[in-house]
């Protein structure tokens, strides 16, 4: 690390809760490999005053998932798992049924990438309730997937053909290493993924009322934090882990060692480099998806990461593999956290890279003469259930001109959705991609880039974010 790049992550910590509201937060760093601070603040508990500390555990959420992708890498490895054979061949809990008898079947590599087909809530009366209905109160253990899913996990669009984050494809990729191995996902993960990293206080184990390591989650009300009842997943591949920041910083060493930290291997190096590599990407010009983490690029180096978001618990581990380095951040009782934690986490990368903040660019010129090609009302190739898809961008996304401007705004209930951000012009060689430039809600710019079709096909747009694709149905122009 050079001098240039040097942070004092108490006064970072200290200076995001200036900025934002939280309970309790901790950043971790990972340089050259190596972790090299960790600054905690805030109150891990209100009704007990314990303070957050290294070892304080928090649900870690979605960050899960990537566990569940590298017992499935190890299981590769071994040559027990094809990555493009059909899923269906490994499990024996359940099956995974596509909507239509003639499409093709789910792949392994299809679930690690979101592109399965499966649906982000099972249906409208699971995505009204708790969880999307993947939950139990912690005194009634959550089911089998086998008897939540009734045998039979339908999808909802054909394989292959849309990209929609989802619990099931990761709670499916644990049952099958549940079906491969005749060991619980839990008792696996911990011998063979979180003991040879030395995750020592990483588990699986949802519900332990009382524990004093564990943190309480929180929701911010006019009346101040309130508790979050803890609740048993039943996908549990997809959301259940409870981590630490030391444990955290310990899986990111290892990633970003190539397998291995000083308390062991679990992977070989070529198998994290096919993790962080592209498999699933909308357009060339968006990252896409890696196996289990999402990719972008921070200047000249690209980037794997994944969110965890519960709600008391946001978190956000960022990987910047070319140069060994990681940050590693987690907040309870955060208001919007989904949106900022990960900016933040991405900030920090940025700065130990020596790359400059992301701004929207002011060099390159505006092109009219594409506007009509672009202006329009864009919709996701989702369906009525997938509410978190939704919760981004509501009833669709306009695009359309303002004061001589182009702006996209989403149909959302929130104001400044609403309103609308300008979408500002990102490369001189290509008319069609723009960032949005969020920096008026202290948030990074979006890459969107468009793919107009043929005069009687559908422009695509292509949000870096996730990534998502809407298609153009309707044209605004006022």
């Amino acid at each position: 690390m050079s001098a240039g790049t040097a942070i004092d992550l108490d006064a970072e910590v200290e200076a995001i809760r200036h900025r934002r509201a939280a309970v309790g937060i901790a950043l971790g760093l990972v340089e050259d490999g190596v972790t090299t601070q960790v600054a905690t603040s805030g109150l891990a508990d209100l009704a007990t005053g314990s303070t957050v500390s290294a070892d304080t555990a928090f649900r870690v959420a979605s960050i899960t998932k990537t566990f569940t992708g590298v017992a499935v890498m190890q299981l590769v490895e071994r040559g027990l798992v094809d990555l493009d054979a059909p899923a269906n061949d490994y499990l024996r809990g359940y099956r995974l049924e596509p909507p239509a008898p003639t499409d093709r079947p789910v792949t392994v590599r299809q679930l690690l990438t979101h592109t399965a087909g499966l649906p982000e809530s099972l249906s409208l009366r699971h995505a009204a309730r708790p969880d999307f209905g993947e939950s139990t109160p912690a005194d009634v253990p959550a089911p089998s997937l086998r008897d939540y899913y009734g045998g039979v996990l339908h999808g909802a669009a054909e394989p292959g053909t849309r990209f929609c984050y989802t619990n099931h494809g990761p709670a499916t990729l644990g049952q099958i290493v549940e079906d491969i191995t005749g060991a619980p996902l839990a008792d696996h993960l911990a011998e063979h993924v979180f003991a040879p990293w030395g995750m020592t206080s990483t588990d699986l184990d949802q519900s332990r009322p009382g524990d004093p390591r564990r943190a309480t989650g929180y929701r911010l009300t006019a009346r101040g934090p309130r508790p979050v009842p803890v609740t048993n997943m039943a996908t549990v591949g997809a959301a259940a882990a409870w981590s630490t920041p030391v444990d955290m910083l310990r899986y990111a060493e290892a990633l970003v060692g190539g397998g291995a930290n000083t308390h062991g291997r679990a992977l070989a190096p070529g198998t994290v480099a096919d993790m962080v590599a592209p498999h699933y990407q909308p357009d060339p010009r968006i990252p896409g998806m890696g196996l289990a983490f999402f990719r972008g690029r921070l200047g000249d180096h690209p980037t794997a990461e994944h969110q965890g978001i519960i709600p008391g618990f946001d978190s956000a581990l960022v990987l910047a593999p070319d140069s060994r380095t990681a940050v590693f951040a987690v907040v309870t009782g955060a208001r919007l956290g989904m949106f900022w934690v990960p900016d933040e986490a991405n900030r920090l990368v940025r700065r130990l890279l020596g790359v400059p903040p992301a701004t929207a660019r002011t060099d390159v010129a505006q092109r009219p003469e594409v506007w009509d090609r672009v202006c329009g009302t864009y919709t996701l190739p989702s369906t009525l259930s997938d509410l978190r898809l939704r919760s981004i961008v509501g009833a669709g996304i306009q695009v359309l001109v303002r004061r001589g401007r182009l702006v996209l705004r989403c149909l959302h209930p929130v104001p400044f959705l609403y309103r609308g951000v300008e979408l500002v012009p990102d490369d001189p060689a290509d008319p069609f991609a723009f960032t949005i430039d969020l920096t008026p809600a202290g948030l990074s710019p979006i890459r969107v880039v468009f793919a107009p079709g043929p005069e009687s096909g559908r422009t695509a747009m292509h949000l870096e974010i996730m990534p998502l694709t809407a298609y153009r149905r309707g044209r605004a122009t006022t």
